[in-house]
């Protein structure tokens, strides 16, 4: 069987910063004035370290246009990795966005935005929309509901590609099956709290992160800040740090675990089947748990160490 190239990968999410200019209360990375940051050079480091053929990245945060200086830098080394082959989306709220930053995206090559702001959650509210859906078509950049799906062998873009826009919002029922138990969500009580649905087998989960098995499934991981997770969620332990590892290697360690192997697979209650935890102990405890994210959190925590890929020996079953 071929070795898989998890220098060849379809699509990365990273949080590049913390840092927004609002304070949700769902926010699932404790976001707003006060957010984590890291370093351009930091960040750049992150750059050097994605896959060497990437076919589309999302830059998110936090607010991305609140680290302007951070988001161009970045812009610009991705343009130089790939030689303007990368499709980029921008996930933002656009509170800050005005025509001369639109402008300026464009020429440094986002080729999608994507406003996450319209629900009552956010600050503005959607209040933005109608002046936002103005600037885009000015710009000649066009709505598209959704995120545009990438495949493997769309490594190339064409010379003149259509720019896109779209909106989205949080609700209790529909962003990504609810709420988040994480962050400001948990804190402020407003997460998921339903043992039975499963983050882990649907899109943002962690499904297909190592190999997807048809186009109905994005091979996608996450980065927030540094930490590289199999979801958006993230793992309570990252599976490494993409400033000092190449994401590639993080990828075909974690692809050797028959651990990983069922988080691939989307299989969260089946997680601790090769270390004798069985799967009607996963559902008895995101059951009691009321969440699958805080049942993941268990584990990793009491059954199994993420960094050296091996149960703990204090763990009781």
């Amino acid at each position: 069987m071929e070795k898989p190239n998890f220098n060849n990968y379809d699509q990365i999410y990273w949080a590049f910063t913390q840092l927004c200019n609002d304070q949700c209360i769902h926010c699932y990375n404790s976001s707003g004035p006060k957010g984590t940051r890291i370093s351009e050079e930091e960040c750049l480091a992150i750059v050097n370290n994605l896959p060497d053929n990437l076919n589309k990245l999302i830059l998110s945060g936090g607010e991305p246009l609140a680290e302007k200086k951070i988001l161009y830098a970045i812009l610009e080394a991705v343009e130089k990795k790939y030689d303007g082959k990368l499709q980029v989306a921008l996930q933002f709220n656009g509170d800050l966005l005005n025509p001369k930053i639109l402008g300026e995206l464009i020429h440094l090559g986002v080729d999608h935005f994507s406003i996450a702001s319209i629900d009552r959650y956010h600050k503005k509210q959607g209040e933005r929309k109608e002046v936002l859906a103005a600037l885009f078509e000015s710009q000649r950049v066009k709505l598209r509901e959704g995120q545009p799906k990438t495949k493997r062998s769309d490594n190339t873009k064409i010379e003149a590609p259509q720019l896109t826009y779209g909106f989205f919002g949080a609700t209790e029922d529909m962003w990504l099956g609810g709420n988040w138990a994480r962050g400001r969500a948990l804190e402020h009580d407003i997460w998921k709290k339903d043992g039975t649905h499963n983050f882990c087998a649907i899109h943002s989960g962690a499904i297909g992160f190592i190999d997807k098995k048809n186009d109905d499934i994005t091979q996608e991981l996450s980065i927030q800040l540094w930490k590289v997770n199999p979801c958006c969620p993230g793992t309570v332990t990252p599976m490494g740090d993409a400033r000092k590892e190449k994401v590639a290697d993080i990828v075909e360690r974690m692809s050797k675990h028959e651990v990983m192997k069922k988080l691939n697979a989307g299989n969260i209650y089946q997680i601790g089947e090769s270390i004798g935890i069985s799967e009607a102990y996963a559902r008895q405890r995101a059951k009691e748990l009321k969440n699958v994210c805080l049942w993941c959190d268990e584990f990793f925590t009491k059954h199994y160490d993420m960094k050296e890929q091996q149960e703990k020996t204090t763990t009781n079953k």
